[in-house]
């Protein structure tokens, strides 16, 4: 494994249940996804005594080409690498395992700095280790949407719960990230500073992406 890169200093503690409910409402993500504001808050007060955590959309309700746009850096808007329209098409690795509900909590959300400098191939079985499971992409814009300092220079993240499966059965090799645009290339001076969705192959390493993972996901019990 490569050496293990310096872990970034900011806080990333989670806004309570309460405030992110509120924020995906100001979004209007509960209207992407079917739900109503009152659902979406009744959801947040009823898995606040259960620990709190990152609460979280399937993305079969609110898939990712809709929520990119509404992440904000540096005040410029979210958007999708032009190479990757079928953004949508990346589903959950067979080993992860959604709640059946539209909402759910993430429990122990953690931005991998540790494995910046790994690939995902190298990454993926080490969390499985540690008994933690990758980020989705929707689930690593919902953690971006509530705490915007999720994405800083050179400590951004892979989200490699999230594969394409190809006809034969195969995985794609490009795996999605999220980070910061430097405004080169197709992605336009304009967008410079803006967040990013992206992808990076699977065997490649990247020294300022990490690797998403939490410890759980669960329905509120409420």
């Amino acid at each position: 494994m490569p050496e293990t890169a310096p872990t970034a200093t900011r806080d990333l503690t989670l806004p309570s249940l309460a405030a992110q409910a509120e924020r995906l409402i100001e979004l209007e993500v509960h209207e992407i996804a079917g739900l109503s504001a009152a659902e979406l808050l009744a959801f947040a007060e009823a898995a606040t005594d259960e620990g709190g955590g990152l609460l979280a959309v399937r993305p079969d309700r609110a898939p990712a080409s809709a929520l990119a746009p509404l992440l904000r850096h540096d005040g410029k808007p979210g958007f999708v690498v032009t190479d990757m329209t079928d953004v949508d098409r990346f589903a959950p690795l067979d080993t992860v395992e959604l709640p059946g509900s539209p909402l759910y909590l993430l429990t122990g959300v953690d931005r991998g700095d540790r494995m910046a400098n790994w690939s995902p191939n190298e990454a993926l079985p080490a969390l499985t280790a540690e008994s933690r499971t990758p980020l989705l992409l929707t689930e690593g814009i919902h953690w971006v949407l509530q705490q915007p300092a999720a994405l800083e220079p050179n400590h951004c993240f892979m989200t490699i719960g999230s594969r394409l499966r190809k006809a034969n059965s195969t995985l794609d090799a490009r795996t999605p990230a999220i980070w910061i645009s430097n405004g080169t290339g197709r992605d336009g001076r304009e967008r410079r500073n803006a967040p990013k969705v992206g992808w990076c192959w699977a065997g490649n390493r990247h020294t300022w992406l990490g690797f998403a993972s939490a410890t759980s996901r669960r329905p509120s019990r409420g």
